[in-house]
């Protein structure tokens, strides 16, 4: 049986380094114009896909990223970038025009960018390796990680469901002025994960 001030650092890492609580209202710009159905359809599938992908890096996200030779601050840089596209589309609303003059599975944002980097990026990724491996491997150890992991995202999807109604009493107006300022703070966030990776990779 695991420490239980081990599992407590567990929860705590990946309940701060997922963030479910920012991820909410990320959830209501990036899923803006669908209806209830579809967002419940693309949250849900975010999250599964995250619990994979989180799930796999736990396992062998050491021998994966070095069998390919990609360091993890390579892989925060990588992540980074994109994140920072994503945020430059909030902002300037070119989504909504996107969307206006292309189907709908066009634009499914349930792999990128919420699963993957917002729920299960490089930091959630590189957290994972590393309390995998405080663990020695020890197979309650590694069982209780990834618990944690899936109920942190449990909880992810819960306030993506909270979220709905949210938009409903903003309005549009509302809606589209926390979407600009949201990309905003995605763009800092993705800014920070390049720096991350910048300093992970000794050049600053």
């Amino acid at each position: 049986m695991p420490d239980p001030a081990f599992l407590v650092t567990v929860f705590v890492t990946l309940f701060v380094v997922i963030d479910p609580i920012g991820l909410a209202p990320l959830f209501i710009a990036l899923t803006q114009g669908m209806d209830r159905a579809q967002r419940v359809a693309v949250g849900l599938r975010a999250c599964i896909i995250a619990v994979v992908l989180l799930l796999v890096f736990g396992l062998a996200g050491e021998v994966i990223l070095a069998a390919i030779g990609i360091t993890m601050p390579a892989f925060q840089i990588a992540g980074g970038i994109l994140l920072f596209l994503i945020a430059l589309d909030m902002v300037f609303e070119r989504r909504s025009a996107r969307r206006a003059g292309h189907a709908t599975a066009d634009h499914d944002p349930s792999v990128f960018p919420l699963a993957m980097p917002l729920i299960a990026g490089p930091g959630a990724m590189a957290a994972m390796i590393l309390l995998v491996g405080e663990t020695g491997w020890q197979w309650a150890g590694v069982l209780a990680v990834h618990v944690a992991m899936v109920a942190v995202i449990a909880m992810a999807f819960l306030l993506f469901l909270v979220a709905m109604p949210l938009e409903r009493a903003l309005g549009r107006t509302g809606t589209m002025v926390i979407t600009r300022l949201l990309g905003m703070l995605l763009a800092a966030l993705s800014v920070q994960f390049v720096l991350n990776g910048l300093r992970g990779a000794g050049l600053t």
